[in-house]
């Protein structure tokens, strides 16, 4: 049997069904009872249904009474993957409930290349079978390639060793590496450069212990904290987790700037991290007196009033120039923040023995004075 669709020839796999005789007949069989029946043969019963224990298996031939030997072929390897979902809960002689409580799956991971493989295989054999998609959503991954942006190949030798990395610059490192590396779907060089600048990050987060106070932290840290809660949780749900980790990076910088932090405050921060640097995080949050596993434990919620700042930084400009900024309250009126415009000193020299003619404020945005 050749269709490059189904057979293989190679002798581990499974086993195509398909006997065939001398005559030119075939015949499919599709079950253990249907096999033992044509073949007549006990062991037919509890055969192992791989090679080389079912081609002893002979069946008669309906059309000449000759024997039918099974062909040699097995069906390619992607059927085996194909049948994953139903066939790891021996569907449908047992599990039937479990089978159906988790099919079709919620979504289904793996790199491009499987488009063609074991996505396809899974389609395939579940429209067959069940008339509907096995998945609910695909999620497809971008490939790693060599720091020259070819694909990464055992035969053009230039495949990264993992546990290299590992034994190097530590599991975390390289965990948060490659998700921080590139958007999830995209083919992404690798760089080493970039590695060492994760294992920097990490080694900042184990720092954060020294800096542990109990005094509160200011106003403009909470908010950025609240702010990257809300960042990091909406990323990791969109698998964006290369700008969750990014926003994480920014907010040790504002940690750092800032001098200490609360331990409540850090305990938020190494949660964030966690699903990134699962290690490190589980060990300060075992010396910061945790209890349990710190990856089960609840996940940070932000408070959307904490998120909008106290203060906002606008321009002021003089007849359409840029003169100067100043800080007003967020969502300022108008009239207040002219005053606080008109207030400031070197505002105030370019509106020296001027008429004002107009006033402009486009909130939380720019004052504009026009002046003759």
């Amino acid at each position: 049997i050749q269709d490059w669709g189904v057979s293989r020839n190679r002798y581990w796999g499974t086993p195509l069904n398909i006997w065939e005789c001398e005559c030119g007949h075939q015949h499919s069989i599709g079950s253990r009872e249907e096999l033992y029946k044509m073949s007549g043969n006990e062991k037919a019963k509890t055969v192992e249904f791989h090679r080389p224990y079912i081609d002893e298996i002979t069946i008669t031939c309906p059309e000449c009474g000759k024997q039918m030997k099974r062909v040699p072929e097995v069906i390619d390897c992607w059927f085996d993957s194909g049948a994953m979902p139903f066939a790891q809960h021996h569907y449908p002689f047992e599990n039937k409930d479990l089978f159906e409580q988790q099919f079709p799956a919620n979504f289904i991971s793996e790199a491009v290349d499987q488009t063609r493989g074991w996505f396809y295989s899974l389609l395939a054999e579940s429209t067959l079978l069940f008339n509907k998609a096995p998945y609910k959503n695909v999620i497809v991954m971008g490939h790693v390639q060599d720091e020259n942006g070819q694909k990464m190949s055992k035969s053009k030798g230039n495949v990264v060793d993992p546990l290299d990395i590992v034994e190097e610059y530590g599991a975390d490192t390289l965990r948060t590496y490659v998700l921080f590396m590139g958007d999830y779907g995209a083919a992404t060089p690798w760089s080493e450069n970039s590695v060492k600048g994760c294992k920097k990050f990490l080694d900042r987060v184990a720092g954060l212990t020294d800096i542990l106070s109990e005094e509160s932290v200011s106003d403009e840290l909470e908010m950025k904290l609240h702010r990257t809660i809300k960042k990091v949780s909406s990323d990791i749900e969109n698998l964006k987790f290369n700008t969750a980790i990014a926003s994480l990076m920014t907010l040790i910088n504002e940690i750092t700037a800032e001098g200490h932090l609360s331990k409540d405050d850090l305990t938020i921060f190494i949660k964030l991290l966690s699903p990134f640097a699962p290690h490190i995080c589980e060990e300060i949050w075992e010396f910061i007196g945790g209890e349990g596993l710190l990856a089960v434990s609840e996940w940070p919620k932000y408070d959307e009033g904490k998120t909008i700042a106290k203060t906002v930084e606008i321009g002021v400009q003089v007849n359409g120039k840029v003169r100067g900024t100043i800080v007003i309250p967020n969502g300022c009126e108008k009239e207040k923040a002219f005053e606080i415009a008109k207030a400031d000193e070197r505002i105030a020299s370019f509106l020296e023995g001027k008429n004002l003619i107009k006033e402009i404020y486009v909130p939380n945005k720019i004052v504009n004075f026009v002046a003759k």
